[in-house]
């Protein structure tokens, strides 16, 4: 005969079935985003040393963790001047995170760093800062390309190591945003990096390692017109970038038009050998994509293509989400407004456990203010399935 414990115990397993979180998988075509919790990571002026905060990257690790990464511009908002690399840690998926720590410090120098993609190594489990110093040449020479490593989730960071002994002096600034691990071939296991040059010597430049890191070399190039000379409106003039990896292998970069040649919208360019050429013949601009011209931010998680930009074509305002189920071919009409008001650059991640709770959701870092974009950086949890 069943005891009353034996009984109890099988309500309280029948219980724990029905209450559990669903494990089922969601569709894409089920996409309804939510905006499920907003936290302010940095405020301008409100850290000492610290005038402007600007240029936010967010990345997951290995470990389940997110990364967010800032400048900390010490004496006034321009992109010349001494700078932080600030960075805070969350464990718990956003909800909450570490005290800011200050990585990098580049001194009192006149032209000073300048961030930057941030690539994970899911192979040995690093975390890799790419970002450059003297990229505006005021006051300082030669440009470099430099790199800081973190072995256990962001906690700890090696000295930088400047990587222009391996790539040549030249002026390079990765992303802003984050580089990728090749996860199919060609070349799957490489980290590519991309980003710019400067505005004459412009265009989408990458670097490559198939190492993990310990050594670099330079990949694809889409030089600006015409290179090497001062551009007027109208110019060709690819700029700040953020490359994504499809199923298929193929690398599509989503760069900012800096001079809007063609159109006030984004070009797109697409590398099918790794990161080592990105033919001119597969250019196209997405006319979908209205852009002040601005970093934005591009994701690609479970097979659904995501997007933010401030969605104007002459300000930085408006701060959308969007998204597509074919590639960037074409996009969803429906979109999310994240922010209203003044917004610019923004960066995208989600965490990869595989697990139905993180694939509801992709995390947001993006510049944002009520008068001027740079007064804040500011995090959102986004719930992909939330309005449903």
């Amino acid at each position: 005969m069943e005891t009353g414990s034996c009984r109890l115990a099988a309500l309280w397993t029948l219980l724990s079935v029905v209450l559990s979180p669903c494990v089922c998988s969601f569709s894409p075509d089920q996409i309804d985003p939510l905006m499920y919790e907003e936290q302010l990571l940095w405020v301008s002026g409100s850290q000492g040393e610290v005038n402007t905060f600007r240029i936010p990257l967010i990345t997951f690790t290995s470990k389940g963790s997110l990364l967010a990464f800032c400048e900390g511009r010490k004496a006034s908002a321009r992109d010349t001047g001494a700078k932080f690399v600030a960075m805070r840690r969350s464990t718990d998926k956003g909800a909450t995170w570490s005290p800011t720590a200050f990585i990098v410090d580049d001194g009192l120098k006149p032209d000073g760093l300048n961030l930057g993609s941030v690539v994970v190594d899911e192979e040995v489990g690093s975390v890799i800062l790419v970002y450059s110093i003297c990229f505006h040449k005021y006051q300082c020479k030669p440009s470099s390309t430099m790199m800081l490593e973190s072995l256990d989730d962001g906690l700890s960071w090696s000295p930088p190591k400047n990587l222009s002994v391996q790539l040549g002096v030249k002026a390079f600034v990765p992303g802003p945003g984050f580089g990728i691990q090749k996860r199919h071939d060609p070349a799957k296991g490489r980290l590519v990096v991309c980003g710019h040059g400067t505005l004459a010597g412009d265009g989408v430049f990458c670097i490559l390692s198939d190492d993990h890191g310990r050594n670099w070399y330079n990949g694809a190039q889409l030089k600006s017109i015409p290179y090497n000379h001062n551009k007027k409106a109208l110019d060709f003039n690819p700029d700040e970038c953020q490359p994504i990896e499809l199923t298929d292998g193929t690398i599509v970069i989503n760069v900012r038009n800096q001079n809007r040649y063609h159109c006030n919208c984004r070009i797109v360019v697409r590398s099918y050998d790794g990161g080592l050429t990105l033919p001119i013949d597969d250019l196209y601009f997405d006319t979908e994509l209205v852009d002040p011209t601005v970093a934005a931010g591009a994701l690609q998680k479970d097979g659904v293509l995501f997007f933010t930009n401030p969605s104007s074509d002459q300000h930085r305002i408006n701060l959308t989400l969007r998204w597509s189920m074919n590639n960037g071919h074409s996009w969803v009409k429906q979109a999310m407004q994240i922010w209203s008001g003044p917004s610019a650059y923004s960066c995208l991640t989600s965490l990869k456990s595989g697990s139905a709770e993180d694939q509801k959701f992709i995390y947001v870092i993006y510049e944002k203010g009520y008068k001027d974009y740079d007064e804040t950086v500011s995090f959102v949890k986004i719930h992909l399935y939330g309005g449903r």
